[in-house]
């Protein structure tokens, strides 16, 4: 069982479905080292160690991996040292991975920063296939990005096997009976105690405030005297967090599909539910359909494989959670729409298998039955940072409200609050984050009024409360997850001339939809 709507961007993913300023001071230094100028950093009362911010990466051409081939000889990977604990920096540390392609042009900004959200994306399997999306910031910039703790090849926590977590979709995630909700829960629990016996004390350390740390950390090494940093989705979030920790080393911070930052973990499924809703009346109403009436229809479908999951092609089962999970996939962009209606219209005929293809693709499952781990650290790290522990009792008292909302997500968002942390064995740190950032330089936030995953509505909120004068709103009127690189040159445009001339637009630009 896992989070069913993600906040992560689409980038290489997204392949799956055709078959998340200040002025122009450079960062000095190569990325070999501190600069001079770096402004040192401080946790709690102590600051950090040399043997931390005085640290060489030793960066090599990046090797092919288990899940991926080498991305060729413009990109270098290193491992870069952080505190287990933050707030014992002299104690043990871990190792994160990070990857960079150096700047082409000759008037060098400084280094980049990049998170493709999730939580738990990837950001050393991401960064080279979205390098194409960002090739002109490539000219000023080096692109980096990494593996957040307990991500990938940064102490990258599996907490089930692939065969568990096959076993897990057959479990109803919108129970009817006591015995269902007696599985839904068990199910939950046991998930958590596989966390807590293969992560160790790492379970404690993952949240994105240590990651927060960590990016410091990694601009001081890097040799920037300011973080320039491109968020997205729960990137946004980190971001925020980031942007309140250290104000005074902001730099240019762009935050794309973002998270409402007032919104605790049950607001935010509520968000979602609106969001999704209004993603697919948008679809239904481009096919020729009737939204109310359509997403009835797919309510009922739904309904029917809960009763009687649908075979496919490959011999499993498509479940009632796994036409879920292949309803939402598409939604995150509009291209993929097409996608939707051929995989709705064979599962009206029985044929579950384009749904289960789709859902697939979005819980990283290849052919062989491997699942990627994004899904398990996206729970790790968000149950971390979740205080929020909603009871079956409680769930059950707001699933109506949910059911207004969406027919079709709701009841699954409304469970999910109960299942999520369910047992969690690590109490979480906040309901909301804190991202109020006074005296930062300024930062540009997204918002896309067709976004499912992320709503609109979440940046004009983070735009808020990072304060006046720090947060500058971007509205693109499009759909699909995120905003920059979609199709609008309006939103391109506004991104590159804030990243690389450091030109900051007027609060509340909005951008038209692409014609």
């Amino acid at each position: 069982m896992g989070r069913f709507v993600r906040w992560a961007a689409m980038t290489a993913a997204a392949a799956l479905l055709t078959a998340g300023c200040s002025g122009g001071s450079p960062g000095g230094g190569d990325g070999d080292g501190q600069s001079s100028s770096a402004r040192p950093t401080t946790t709690g009362a102590k600051a950090l160690p040399a043997a931390l911010t005085s640290q060489k990466l030793d960066w090599e051409h990046c090797k092919a991996t288990a899940d991926s081939s080498a991305p060729g000889r413009d990109w270098q990977c290193a491992t870069l040292k952080v505190p287990l604990d933050w707030s014992k920096p002299d104690g043990e540390t871990i190792g994160l991975a990070l990857i960079r392609s150096r700047a082409r042009g000759g008037d060098r900004i400084g280094s980049l920063l990049f998170n493709f959200g999730g939580p738990g994306a990837s950001g050393v399997a991401g960064m080279p296939g979205y390098a194409a999306t960002v090739s002109l910031l490539r000219e000023r910039y080096d692109l980096v990005s990494w593996d957040p703790r307990g991500v990938g090849a940064s102490e990258g926590v599996r907490c089930r096997g692939d065969k568990e977590t096959q076993a897990a979709e057959a479990v109803d995630p919108t129970p009817d009976t006591p015995a269902e909700e007696r599985a839904y829960l068990r199910d939950a629990t046991d998930f958590a105690q596989d966390c807590e016996k293969n992560a160790g004390k790492l379970l404690a350390h993952v949240s994105t405030t240590d990651t927060a740390r960590d990016m410091d950390l990694m601009r001081q090494v890097l040799g920037d005297t300011e973080l320039h940093y491109f968020g997205i989705s729960y990137g946004t979030e980190l971001g925020g967090v980031y942007a309140h920790l250290f104000p005074e080393t902001v730099g240019r911070l762009v935050l794309d599909a973002v998270v409402d930052p007032g919104a605790d973990m049950v607001a935010h499924r509520r968000n979602q539910a609106r969001g999704f809703q209004r993603a697919l009346d948008n679809y239904l109403t481009s096919t020729g359909q009737d939204p109310e009436r359509g997403t009835r229809k797919i309510a009922d479908l739904l309904d029917r494989i809960d009763a009687d999951p649908l075979d496919t092609y490959s011999g499993r089962k498509l479940t009632q959670v796994l036409a879920f999970t292949g309803i939402v996939w598409p939604l995150y962009r509009q291209d993929s729409w097409p996608s939707l209606t051929s995989a709705l219209d064979t599962a009206e005929q029985g044929d579950g298998s384009e749904l289960l293809a789709l859902a697939d693709g979005y819980n990283e499952r290849d052919r062989s039955g491997r699942y990627g781990l994004l899904p398990q650290a996206q729970r790790v790290i968000s149950c971390l940072d979740d205080k929020q522990r909603p009871t079956l009792a409680e769930a059950k008292k707001q699933l109506p409200e949910f059911e207004r909302i969406s027919p079709v997500f709701g009841p699954f968002l409304g469970w999910d609050a109960a299942g999520w942390c369910h047992d969690w064995p690590v109490p979480g740190q906040y309901e909301t984050p804190e991202v109020s950032a006074p005296g930062a330089a300024p930062v540009l936030v997204i918002g896309n009024t067709g976004d499912p995953a992320t709503p609109y509505e979440g940046a004009r909120r983070m735009a808020d409360e990072l304060g006046k004068g720090v947060g500058v709103e971007l509205t693109w009127k499009g759909e699909g997850h995120g905003a920059y690189g979609n199709g609008s040159d309006c939103v391109d445009s506004t991104v590159n001339a804030y990243l690389l001339q450091g030109s900051v637009p007027k609060d509340g630009k909005v951008c038209a939809r692409r014609r």
